[in-house]
């Protein structure tokens, strides 16, 4: 009895020692740029995401910094420091920001132009749909339902599956709005870099880039996993709208060829 006891008492030490050292050890700090106008709901998703993230940091000791510049300081900036980018700005600085920064993720979440993803730049991310996303998304629904008058989005304040109640609520407490579009493409993008940071324990901007296209398997609560295609384009179903209520998801089940994800968008860079 008095071996156990001992015993006992000998773990007891070693777990508060463990804990002492651990609350030593200098967190990881994950420092990331937005770059876009401040009164705007994708950085309001930004946030809710470094808000998340940071939450979870508590248990992982890791750390996430978020800084804001407007467009107009961007090309005198600096951008070593960052783990990955935020863009919510015109086609023309995401492109030449993009190029600029080649060793880190520059994710673009505003601009649906088709031209960004047939360029295919290497290292710029679309967690916005494209047009020919939401076309394509209209055009099957159109199929089953010829005289909707629907618009494609990627995301709505109504969507309950998935988790998607629980993100809809977390984000009206904080900011007093319902998510939109923005919002949802700035939590996205903010969302998987945390939870690839936490994966491989780095904040290395080089091995976030290559996991995000090569492994990133991103469930958004959309209840699928996704991933980004040759053109940036992350892969994401859609929610098709109707005087503000959601009356379908894209693809479109018994329209969508191919019957999955890739019946949405483009799927091959520009030759």
């Amino acid at each position: 009895m008095l071996h156990k006891h001992k015993l006992l008492k000998s773990l007891c030490l070693m777990f508060i020692t463990s804990l002492l050292l651990s609350a030593n050890v200098k967190a990881l700090e994950v420092r990331l740029l937005y770059v876009g106008p401040e009164d705007n709901s994708a950085l309001k998703g930004v946030e809710q995401g470094i808000q998340e993230a940071n939450l979870q940091g508590q248990f992982l000791n890791q750390k996430y910094l978020l800084e804001n510049i407007d467009e107009t300081t961007a090309s005198q900036h600096q951008f070593g420091a960052y783990s990955a980018i935020f863009l919510n700005t015109k086609k023309e600085l995401i492109t030449k920001l993009a190029t600029k920064l080649s060793d880190k993720a520059v994710f673009n979440l505003n601009s649906a132009d088709d031209s960004l993803r047939y360029a295919c730049i290497a290292n710029l991310l679309h967690t916005i749909p494209s047009n020919k996303m939401k076309n394509d998304a209209v055009q099957q629904w159109k199929k089953k339902a010829p005289d909707s008058s629907a618009v494609a989005q990627a995301w709505h304040p109504d969507f309950l599956k998935f988790a998607a109640r629980d993100l809809n609520k977390r984000y009206k407490k904080n900011f007093n709005v319902p998510m939109d579009d923005l919002a949802w493409s700035g939590w996205a993008a903010a969302k998987m870099t945390s939870d690839t940071v936490a994966r491989l324990k780095s904040a290395d901007p080089s091995k976030l880039l290559t996991f995000f296209k090569t492994e990133l398997a991103f469930d958004g609560q959309k209840g699928i996993n996704m991933n980004f295609r040759q053109t940036g384009q992350l892969r994401q179903p859609m929610l098709l709208i109707e005087d503000g209520k959601i009356v379908a998801e894209a693809p479109v089940r018994g329209v969508a060829n191919p019957p999955t994800l890739d019946s949405l968008g483009i799927i091959n860079c520009e030759k």
